[in-house]
């Protein structure tokens, strides 16, 4: 499992045509902003990094690009031909603005005879030794996982930054491992403060529900039924929190209050939606899976994320809505190509849902099964495919084109 991260920034997540009916594969944090490419991984790239003061430059002039004297203060590593040591000068073309003995990251890559230098990056001292010291990727996960959280929110940003991009970066399994060590008081305290980056909170709700109680519980329900009109970065994972501690009776509060109310703003349904879709890939059984499916159909009342729900309804296997999604093709507020594709998409995935086992003996292929073996729900969606091919052939023919079967 390649520890890249599963981008879901809330209204901005982009969902592929194609439905797959396999398992989605825990390979993030879900509530973190995009993914970067963060301090360890870059130092590992580089074929050289040192850490260098700044002495001077010439300012650039029109044309001129200028440029910029460093002194070398250490040496983290080199190609093995390297010259570079303690006390030697660089002089990097492009002027670099700063003051006498600030510090700076130099990264380069070997070229014909010589390194070149990437932009320089400014850094304290304690920020140095932060990156000097940070296990490198080849090491365990949650060695460098408990490493990286004790900087989460340090005052040094550069240092903040980094730590939060390392848990954004790691596999959701990984960051589970490390319950025992999070720091809850902190959590609740990061959560509770507006000192802290909107992109962070998500990702701090769903640590305090790995690693909180009932009163922690509490304290997120209170900020979730806040009374907003504003949209709240992060407030998806702070609801994921709040299912993972509380299970079954939180999810009927998001019913309630997130995915019933129509008067609740469009942010606010589609966080909890997130939150139910990350409980249904990663809660472990928390809460009972036709209860998910319970709550993920009162969605469909909503037009403007008719096409998303009916894609996660496939995925959930919730074969029951067919007959509601065929009502829906011809209702006037969902009569939208994108919502009529799905439900074509949600008929493709019901009537290949077979359960055929594959015949290793048969080159892996599936077995068919004689129709009257199928499962009930089968032989429902064959007919009703077959309706919506003499209905409207075209979207049925541009549903098929995208449809894969993972």
């Amino acid at each position: 499992m390649k520890p890249y991260q599963l981008a879901q920034l809330l209204g901005c997540v982009v969902l592929s045509l194609n439905v797959s009916l396999a398992p989605a594969t825990a390979i993030g944090c879900p509530f973190c902003t995009a993914p970067s490419m963060t301090m360890t991984e870059q130092l590992v790239q580089a074929d050289a990094a040192v850490l260098v003061k700044w002495l001077g430059g010439i300012p650039s002039k029109q044309t001129d690009a200028g440029s910029t004297d460093f002194e070398v203060v250490e040496v983290m590593h080199q190609p093995a031909n390297g010259k570079l040591q303690k006390g030697a000068k660089l002089n990097l073309i492009r002027y670099r603005s700063g003051k006498v003995g600030d510090l700076f990251l130099l990264l380069g890559s070997q070229g014909v005879g010589s390194i070149e230098w990437g932009s320089p990056l400014e850094v304290t001292q304690a920020g140095y030794e932060y990156m000097k010291n940070s296990p490198k990727p080849d090491q365990p996960a949650l060695k460098r996982l408990s490493y990286f959280m004790k900087y989460l929110e340090h005052p040094d940003h550069t240092i903040g930054d980094d730590a939060f991009g390392e848990f954004a970066n790691a596999s959701y399994a990984d960051v589970v491992a490390l319950a025992k060590e999070m720091p809850r008081e902190k959590l609740r305290t990061w959560l509770t403060t507006n000192t802290v980056s909107p992109g962070r909170i998500g990702l701090y709700g769903m640590m305090l529900g790995l690693c909180g109680n009932e009163e922690d519980a509490q304290l997120m329900e209170r900020k979730i039924m806040e009374s907003t009109e504003e949209f709240r970065l992060g407030i998806d994972g702070v609801m994921g929190g709040y299912l993972l501690l509380r299970g079954e009776p939180a999810l009927t509060q998001l019913d309630e209050k997130k995915l019933k109310d129509k008067k609740a703003p469009f942010s606010e349904t589609y966080a909890a939606m997130q939150a139910l879709r990350f409980m249904w890939q990663y809660g472990d059984n928390r809460i009972e899976p036709d209860r998910m499916r319970q709550s993920m159909r009162i969605l469909l009342d909503r037009p403007e994320l008719a096409d998303l729900v009916i894609a996660d309804l496939a995925r959930m296997k919730d074969w029951s809505v067919q007959d509601r999604l065929m009502e829906l093709f011809e209702a006037e507020a969902y009569n939208i190509p994108s919502i009529k594709r799905a439900i074509v998409r949600f008929t493709l995935a019901a009537t290949r849902d077979t359960g055929a086992k594959r015949d290793d003996s048969q080159g892996g292929s599936s077995v068919a099964r004689p129709l009257d073996e199928l499962p009930a729900h089968v032989v429902h969606a064959q007919k009703c495919l077959e309706d919506l091919e003499k209905r409207d052939p075209k979207t049925v023919n541009e549903a098929k084109r995208f449809f894969t079967l993972k």
